[in-house]
């Protein structure tokens, strides 16, 4: 199996968790769905074309996306098991490793974050809330950008084998029904009452949890959930901005990234 070197990343220094917490129980928490709320990006697909066109090495750029492509015309919840599926036999301290090169890779790009949301999540963290990303993305993903906020992760929970390898099925999901549950079920371990939780999302299926607590924001240009923001006098923030998503060829030595 071959992967590429992980480059320097451009992000703060790691923290420690709940950054900025007082030693008191905390009564309040922030909740940020990920993708296209706190980061421009949809961090599955983007760790999907990393992963095979410089870690295994084994597709070249243009062809990076072919597996996930049908992926793409199922229901959310239908597209997020099958995109996990294709992770049958990997080993999850490898998936883990991978993920920490890709974070790295993928935040020297600059430009990553959405400004205005890390602005409220600093917030947040400063007057001492519970940072909790919420996703269905993997931990491999997350949890790298959890360390440097200083947050917890609730995300997708891929099933292990007993010699730790990924059986392609779900302890959890985190998409759809099953986020708000997840939601809830944390926030009780917690002992925090939703109503003093903020939270933050950009899709109409974040709907749910946007009514679940007390001060819901609306990210981005969701028709749906701009027009229920606008009924309640709900808060909104500016959301990820189109890009072009060109990519340059690599030369073959860097596709080929170095033997593990």
């Amino acid at each position: 199996m071959k992967h590429a070197t992980a480059p320097r990343t451009l992000v703060p220094t790691e923290q420690p968790r709940h950054v900025g917490r007082p030693a008191a129980t905390i009564a309040r928490a922030a909740l940020f769905d990920v993708d296209q709320t706190l980061v421009h990006a949809k961090t599955m697909v983007e760790f999907w074309r990393f992963w095979t066109t410089r870690w295994l090495a084994d597709r070249a750029p243009d062809e990076a996306d072919r597996p996930i492509r049908p992926l793409l015309t199922l229901p959310r919840e239908e597209a997020n098991r099958g995109y996990y599926r294709l992770f049958r036999g990997v080993a999850a301290e490898d998936l883990a490793e991978a993920g920490r090169a890709w974070y790295a890779d993928f935040m020297s790009r600059g430009d990553t974050l959405l400004p205005d949301t890390v602005r409220e999540l600093l917030r947040h963290q400063a007057r001492g809330d519970r940072i909790v990303l919420v996703s269905g993305s993997m931990h491999a993903c997350l949890d790298p950008l959890a360390r440097v906020f200083g947050a917890d992760v609730l995300c997708t929970e891929q099933e292990v084998d007993a010699d730790g390898r990924f059986t392609g099925r779900l302890d959890r999901s985190v998409i759809g029904t099953g986020r708000l549950r997840t939601v809830r079920a944390a926030l009780e371990a917690w002992d925090i009452d939703p109503a003093h939780c903020s939270a933050y999302a950009d899709h109409e299926t974040d709907l749910e949890l946007l009514h679940a607590v007390g001060d819901p924001v609306v990210v981005g240009d969701d028709p749906v959930l701009l027009a229920v923001a606008e009924a309640h006098g709900w808060r909104s923030l500016p959301g990820a901005m189109p890009r072009h998503e060109a990519r340059p060829e690599r030369s073959a030595s860097d596709r080929q990234g170095t033997t593990r």
